[in-house]
């Protein structure tokens, strides 16, 4: 028998990829829509999409 690798749960690095940014621009602004939407129906899972999106800032700045 052979060996068979699996995929599932693997990673791949963003910096891989050539549009790196604008799909980090991209997360970035979905998840401080999200955080707008939910801020008044449920606090904790609205401050989990803005620490979210300013860690996705934060290293847009670094990259840029």
């Amino acid at each position: 028998m052979e060996k068979q690798y699996c995929k599932v749960g693997t990673v791949t690095p963003i910096a891989a990829n050539a549009d790196a940014i604008t799909m980090m621009e991209y997360q970035y602004q979905n998840f401080l829509d999200k955080a707008s939407n939910i801020q008044y129906s449920n606090t904790k899972l609205g401050e989990f999409f803005e620490l979210k999106a300013k860690k996705i800032q934060k290293a847009l700045e670094e990259l840029v």
